[in-house]
């Protein structure tokens, strides 16, 4: 293995790891043998089953992305009992179902800390404590295809999850390869993000989906694992799964 790539991660903090995308993701890597931290807003009973099939392994708490004080006692406790984080997945996010008109001020401004400003803030503290701890480790950013393609009703959702993609780039830049940064973009789940949309619009993504499908979680976790555990030069992209509905 090339020195100047990141070892495969061991310690692993997930944001929004207690349902739909963020849960399948704590699953997959608890089943892969790492160790792994995750927080949300709310515990859900199936987070906290999983914490008593894996004690030894997973440390989970609520915690709101936007309190950062709180995310930083947490990110401190997860060291204390797991040991150092050297792999963060940031995947807490809220969505939007209004159009860009009628989404208040206040709305926007909650959809931009929540989904963009927030997880800057928390890389930059794994970040740094990574850097500190002489760590080399990984960045993976859960964005979103309404980066790439435009749908009605997401406008300040899309804007973030591009800002996330932008950042991605960067940061990758930035880390210089000491720490491995990439995105994965998904198209529209089937259970969670299709909420905002119309069955006349859900229909028209199917059908235009080679596939003729919408995006489950297990489409997403191979890509996690890879970005995770190979031993990659990939760095600073964004991994679209979405069954070639956007091309």
């Amino acid at each position: 293995m090339s020195e100047t790539v990141a070892p495969p991660a061991s310690v692993v903090l997930v944001s929004g790891g207690s349902r739909g995308l963020g849960l399948a993701i704590v699953t997959d890597l608890l089943t892969a043998g790492l160790k792994v931290a995750a927080f949300a807003r709310t515990v859900t009973p199936e987070l906290a089953a999983l914490g008593e099939k894996y004690p030894e392994r997973l440390h989970y708490g609520s915690v709101d992305v936007n309190d950062s004080a709180a995310a930083q006692a947490f990110v401190r406790a997860v060291e204390d009992t797991l040991g150092p984080i050297d792999a963060l997945v940031n995947n807490a996010a809220i969505g939007q179902d209004s159009l860009h008109v009628h989404t208040s001020a206040e709305h926007l401004a909650e959809i931009i800390r929540t989904n963009l400003t927030s997880p800057l803030v928390l890389t930059r503290f794994v970040l740094r404590r990574m850097l500190a701890k002489g760590l080399k480790g990984r960045i993976v950013n859960i964005t979103s295809i309404c980066a790439q393609r435009g749908y009605p009703g997401l406008v300040a959702y899309s804007a973030t999850k591009g800002g996330m993609d932008a950042a991605t780039r960067s940061l990758a830049r930035e880390l210089g390869g000491r720490i491995l940064a990439n995105a994965i973009a998904p198209g529209f789940f089937a259970s969670e993000m299709s909420a905002v949309l119309g069955q006349t619009q859900l229909d028209q993504i199917v059908r235009r989906t080679p596939t003729g499908q919408l995006t489950e979680p297990e489409d997403v976790l191979p890509l996690v694992r890879m970005l995770l555990l190979d031993n990659t030069n990939i760095n600073g992209q964004v991994l679209v799964v979405d069954g070639a509905a956007s091309i």
